[in-house]
């Protein structure tokens, strides 16, 4: 297994340590015997906790901040190459990597047994609930997710054994950088098309992460969604271990969803995981959606394989609450004559805005389904407007911000608004509207509410404090 001091006498320093991930992975070296030490553009609660548990942390952000010595400087992906301490690392000749390059390496130290969850779809969720199971199994493993999960202690953990559990995010290529040992390939599909050509060259980049897996020998395992249109062209060629998980029967692992009616009337829904056609763990879904129930599933199989035991993994799973942003219920409001529930979702993607949707409409069964969605990225809006156009359909009311603008040029903004995609909504029959700025909207759903309503805010943006500011303390 990885020793504690297995990065004993490295020094780095991390540009952006306040951020979730980097603060995460700045703990992982720390706890490994590294000297860590980092800045941020600006305080705030990750920041307090890092400099009162010892890290020194610079909010000034010069050259000068870089402690002598350092050994390697790590940056965030928001960090640019002209900024000052990358300048003046570069000027030293110290070595300067990005968070996945040192996650990577991570990984790689000797003992260590990386697990990466790719997928353009499901990464957190899915990482949080095989970290929840393996935690709860015995299996004590290191993670790094990027989102908030109270059961695993936040975005991070260290554990004991040698298993360090990851998203391996496909932005910027960056899982490339990672080693894992075990990964899997939740889903496929275009995005991030600002980074990619198309479909092809995201495709290629999945095979390429597929390709870093090490042989089967050697204990290399990929797990991959057996309905993707792209399994074959990402498999091809691959020393390591294949196998598919998915709802067709020709799975190697078959998820079958089982509705049943208990004696008091209400409706119940059990997951049930299949191999050659034998029954090898059921377990109540933690969260709705035929896709949290395949998230569940796919953490079954990398969690047995790491040595949990079917039984102990399905109590598990059951227990699972969830983590921020996806499907979180935020609270409840009171209107006239009764009270609507507010929901808070992360989805930015038409197939994850459409997933979500209609696991909401099935499983609370509102008396309108309103849906505020704010776009994340002009080049995503535009690349993806025909598809964004027919995933509300399962929305009674859809509310239109301004689009979130990060990392696009000006030219990109110009190119489409949040009025074009609410056209486009309209033209297929969906009653949407344009709502600005974006504090007047938990005003305008407090003045249409009616009761029985089930409010979701959706996005990768800010939109979330819509929600918190429509529960307005009424939270139940």
């Amino acid at each position: 297994m990885t020793t504690p001091d297995a990065m004993a006498g490295q020094r780095l320093h991390f540009v952006g340590i306040g951020g979730s991930g980097m603060s995460g992975l700045a703990r992982l070296c720390r706890d490994r015997g590294a000297r860590v030490t980092g800045s941020d553009r600006g305080g705030g609660p990750t920041v307090d906790a890092l400099v009162r548990d010892g890290f020194g942390v610079s909010l000034d952000q010069t050259a000068g901040v870089i402690p002598d010595g350092t050994d390697t400087v790590v940056i965030s992906a928001a960090i640019p190459y002209d900024h000052p301490e990358v300048v003046e690392a570069t000027r030293r000749g110290v070595d300067v990597v990005k968070y996945a390059g040192m996650l990577g390496r991570l990984m790689a130290l000797p003992g260590a047994l990386g697990v990466a969850v790719a997928g353009t779809h499901g990464k957190s969720s899915t990482t949080s609930m095989l970290a929840h199971a393996m935690i709860r199994c015995g299996l004590d493993p290191s993670v790094i997710v990027g989102a908030h999960c109270a059961q695993i202690g936040g975005g991070f953990r260290t554990g004991g054994s040698p298993l360090l559990v990851a998203e391996a995010c496909e932005y910027d290529r960056s899982f490339h950088a990672l080693s894992p040992t075990h990964g899997v390939i939740l889903n496929l599909e275009a995005d991030h098309l600002d980074i990619y050509d198309g479909i092809d060259a995201i495709v290629e980049s999945f095979a390429t992460f597929a390709h870093q897996l090490p042989s089967k020998d050697a204990g290399g395992y990929l797990l991959v969604q057996h309905e993707s249109p792209h399994r074959v062209a990402v498999t091809a060629g691959l020393r390591c271990e294949v196998e598919t998980i998915g709802f067709a029967p020709q799975a190697d692992w078959q998820v079958r969803l089982i509705d049943h009616t208990p004696d008091n009337g209400s409706t119940a829904r059990t997951v049930e995981l299949r191999r050659q056609g034998q029954t090898v763990c059921r377990w109540a879904p933690p969260l709705p959606g035929e896709h949290m129930a395949y998230n569940s599933a796919v953490a079954a199989v990398l969690a047995h394989r790491s040595g949990a035991a079917w039984d102990a993994l399905a109590d598990a799973l059951a227990s699972f609450t969830g983590l921020d942003r996806r499907m979180q219920r935020v609270g409840r409001r009171a209107v006239d004559g009764g009270h609507i529930d507010v929901v808070d979702d992360y989805g930015h993607h038409p197939t994850e805005v459409d997933t979500t949707l209609r696991a909401l409409r099935q499983h609370a069964n509102p008396t309108r389904l309103v849906c505020v969605f704010q776009p994340h990225q002009h080049s995503r809006t535009r690349h993806l407007l025909d598809q964004f156009a027919v995933s509300f359909h399962a929305a009674d009311v859809v509310i239109v911000p301004e689009i979130y603008f990060v990392r696009d040029s000006e030219a990109e903004r110009t190119s489409v608004t949040s009025a074009t995609l609410v056209e486009r909504l309209r033209d297929t029959g969906v009653n949407a509207m344009h709502v600005h700025p974006l504090d007047a909207i938990a005003d305008h759903l407090a003045a249409i509410a009616k009761p029985g309503d089930l409010v979701v805010t959706m996005g990768a943006g800010d939109v979330w404090k819509v929600a918190r500011e429509l529960v307005d303390g009424e939270s139940a």
